[in-house]
């Protein structure tokens, strides 16, 4: 009776420890709280803004391409059959890039369609109906902690969700923590952090919900990859001494 009890008592352990390690369905799931055929407005009228250190493509076309040659930048001649290359601005400290023939321009915090405007009106006395293209070179997000495939991935196109980030990293995995993902923004050399839950539907509204250029995406682990973690230096042991345990009692249950 005392030998079972004993085995009785190292199966429960084992599967406690089992249990401890198990993540709960509320710490995996999405969106919990939002219903069937629910409709969410977005209000988000996010709109990406340039930072310092952006490497920025900006080109002018008008129906006189002669009359625009000047306001581009290109690397090299168009000679012989070799095209030139068109050459990025640098958002410097100051937060400007240097245009030609216009200048110093000081783009820092403007969005792409500011950036339009303003210089539409810079070049309105030199160029007559101009067409301006600009693009972000050097958008990355960085994903990292309890994902599938952690790394820094570059973006097309101006701005980008939380979620389709996280999809480029291949979602978060079983042990990553759904409630309090961290992203670590950067202003002019200002961290702030924030978190958002992504179990919620408010997730949606979140500053951070739009992702700008060089986030930093962390998911932490939950608390059943916690508990694994703490455990992991001490269940080999714990193993050996359950798997001697078990084998003298069933021996000694044989035996009686």
């Amino acid at each position: 009776m005392k030998n079972h009890s004993r085995f009785s008592i190292i199966l429960l352990v084992l599967l406690v420890f089992i249990i401890s390690s198990c993540a709960s369905k509320k710490e995996v799931v999405y969106f919990q709280n939002a219903s069937g055929f629910e409709t969410l407005v977005n209000k988000n009228d996010f709109s990406p803004k340039f930072k310092v250190d952006d490497l920025v493509s900006i080109y002018i076309s008008t129906l006189d391409n002669e009359a625009s040659v000047p306001f581009n930048l290109f690397r090299g001649a168009s000679e012989g059959g070799i095209r030139a290359e068109q050459v990025d601005y640098l958002v410097d400290q100051n937060g400007e890039i240097d245009f030609p023939v216009i200048g110093k321009l000081k783009i820092a915090g403007l969005s792409p369609e500011e950036v339009r405007v303003f210089l539409r009106s810079k070049l309105s006395d030199y160029l007559k109906d101009p067409i301006i293209n600009i693009r972000l070179r050097n958008f990355t997000v960085t994903i990292l902690g309890e994902v599938n495939r952690p790394g820094t991935y570059s973006v097309n196109g101006e701005r980008i969700t939380i979620l389709e980030a996280l999809g480029l990293a291949s979602d978060l995995t079983i042990k990553g923590m759904r409630k309090n993902v961290m992203v670590i923004r950067d202003f002019d050399g200002t961290k702030v952090y924030t978190r958002i839950d992504l179990t919620k539907k408010e997730a949606m509204s979140s500053p951070v919900y739009y992702l700008t250029q060089n986030d930093v995406v962390y998911v932490e682990p939950n608390r059943s990859a916690v508990t694994a973690s703490s455990l992991d230096n001490r269940a080999s042991i714990a193993i050996s001494i359950a798997s001697v345990l078990i084998t003298s009692t069933v021996f000694l249950l044989t035996r009686n």
